[in-house]
């Protein structure tokens, strides 16, 4: 009698556990993330496309398999300066700490934003510039630069989620995405670590639930 009652304490503290751990880790699934700019940079997107130095919030509005829309705010989130289109990018090896990395540019102009990778993710997001600024910056760099043909100066966010996505050389030919972004070992999850994990423990937490008001009916039974 009494192990039935102690395993049904213990259902109920996992289901309790289950279904408050996702709000103590909100910032896991938008990856919410307050960077620092101490000049200004350039950033592609719906908005101000060059930001001035400063404080700024970085989130995930939405999640998908082969790309992410990416917000940037103001320091209180009072204000919404961009939404960027991003592609999944994977890197071998995690760090603790947000990695914003850059392009570099001629002196005395803004360095160009390129990828931002969260703390503790191998993938990231290789962000996405209208054609015509994708060409301009790969002349630059001589390097190839994620591209959408879309003019996305107005755009809404459901035009970003379909919009085509090409990467361009710094004479405007197209070329493979792989050029830019690498692609997952073979052995890694094809999903990006963003996917959501909350259906899984909602059905964890309701199982955890039945089991635990099952045994607590069991256990009066015995008595």
């Amino acid at each position: 009698m009494k192990l039935l009652k102690a395993l049904a304490t213990v259902f109920c503290l996992v289901a309790l556990c289950v279904f408050v751990v996702p709000t103590a880790t909100a910032d896991e699934w938008n990856r919410e993330t307050v960077i620092t700019f101490s000049g200004p940079v350039e950033v592609p997107g719906v908005g101000l496309h060059t930001l001035p130095a400063g404080t700024y919030v970085f989130k995930i509005f939405d999640s998908m398999a082969d790309r992410h829309i990416v917000q940037i705010f103001n320091q209180d989130k009072t204000k919404l300066y961009t939404t960027i289109l991003a592609i999944p990018n994977y890197r071998r090896h995690s760090t603790d700490k947000t990695v914003i990395t850059f392009r570099e540019r001629p002196a005395g102009e803004p360095e160009s934003l390129r990828a931002w990778f969260y703390p503790g993710h191998q993938w990231g997001d290789e962000f996405v510039y209208a054609k015509p600024r994708a060409i301009e910056l790969a002349k630059e760099i001589n390097e190839p630069v994620l591209a959408t043909p879309v003019e996305v100066a107005d755009a809404p966010i459901e035009t970003l989620k379909t919009v085509p996505v090409e990467a361009v050389d710094p004479k405007g030919e197209p070329v493979e995405l792989a050029q830019v972004v690498e692609p997952p070992p073979m052995a890694a999850d094809p999903l990006p670590q963003g996917a959501s994990p909350l259906p899984l423990i909602a059905l964890i937490g309701l199982l955890s639930l039945g089991g635990g008001f099952a045994l607590s009916v069991v256990s009066r039974r015995v008595v």
